[in-house]
């Protein structure tokens, strides 16, 4: 009778590439796997400058330029996941440049700045306020 090798088929190596979407899902770019493939194939997410497909493999090195809402991030790829875990393992996935940080957080600023002098009123306009409003949109017609 000889010894059994241990088999490696219960270990789980780190893949060396991953779908693009799944990746995007798995670093916490987006909420859903299928949000992050819908905006692949709308073109917010870039690999290198080009436009990829959902199914693209990405690698370790990649450049991504992904645009979520208001926000632009320029990352490098460090790591591959496919499979979505805590946010403080999504964060070792991939690294941001000095500069996408900086202008993201500049932007972010400079949005809250242009909201800063925004009053929302604390209550419905009331009837005359309405024929006011209407008046004003009348204006524009002439």
């Amino acid at each position: 009778m000889t010894a059994r090798q241990p088999s490696d088929a219960g270990a789980t190596a780190a893949p060396a590439t991953v779908r693009l979407d799944l990746w995007l899902w798995a670093a916490r770019f987006f909420k859903t796997r299928s949000i992050a493939r819908q905006a692949v194939d709308n073109g917010k997410v870039a690999v290198g400058g080009d436009r990829p497909k959902p199914s693209r493999a990405v690698r370790v090195g990649d450049v991504l330029r992904v645009e979520r809402g208001e926000e632009t991030f320029e990352v490098e790829v460090t790591g591959l996941s496919d499979s979505r875990g805590p946010a403080s393992v999504a964060r070792t996935l991939y690294s941001e440049s000095e500069a996408s940080r900086m202008a993201r957080e500049a932007k972010l600023a400079q949005l809250r700045a242009e909201r800063a002098g925004y009053q929302a009123p604390e209550s419905r306009p009331d009837k005359r306020a309405r024929r006011l409003i209407r008046a004003l949109g009348d204006i524009d017609a002439i």
